[in-house]
């Protein structure tokens, strides 16, 4: 398959990554070894991992927590220390499920993090406070409810699946 043909099983997986190899040949219109050697390279290339996406509410996580920070500023060398410990320090919190820099309201840096409760969320960013004190200024969240906010789209994945640029870029 050519890269479009592979965007384009992608994108069907993105739908359901539990389809079988025949029903996705059917849909895009090609064979299941097709499909099955397609699958395998994007696998190698294009996926990171495969998870599902559960409601929060009902194993029990409340909030989501959205944390912008500004980085204190640092030589070369203590940069790549200091981005080394925010790796670890998040790998060691299991609620973190997104961390990166970025740009924007003035910070350069956000942590996107689960919690049980406010408290959970009230310890964690104690932690985060103590732990990045020589890092990290200027912290600020915004909190979503999940067991009693509005949602207005539902988080999953699956709506890339039909997003049109993605193939005409291509």
């Amino acid at each position: 398959m050519k890269e479009k043909g592979m965007i384009r099983l992608l994108l069907e997986m993105l739908k359901n990554s539990r389809r079988s190899d025949r029903d996705l040949a059917k849909v895009l219109g090609v064979s299941q070894p097709t499909v099955t050697r397609t699958r395998q390279r994007l696998e190698k290339d294009y996926i990171r991992t495969y998870t599902l996406v559960p409601e929060l509410d009902k194993i029990g996580y409340e909030i989501i927590a959205f944390t912008f920070f500004k980085s204190k500023t640092y030589e070369k060398g203590e940069t790549e220390k200091m981005m080394q410990s925010a790796r670890e320090w998040c790998d060691k919190h299991a609620n973190v499920i997104f961390a990166a820099e970025g740009e924007g309201l003035g910070k350069d840096a956000v942590i996107v993090s689960l919690h049980r409760g406010y408290s959970s969320y009230a310890d964690f960013m104690r932690e985060f406070t103590v732990d990045w004190a020589s890092y990290a200024m200027d912290l600020q969240s915004f909190l979503v409810s999940i067991k009693n906010g509005v949602e207005m789209k539902p988080f999953d994945l699956k709506y890339l699946s039909e997003d049109k640029s993605i193939l005409e870029q291509l």
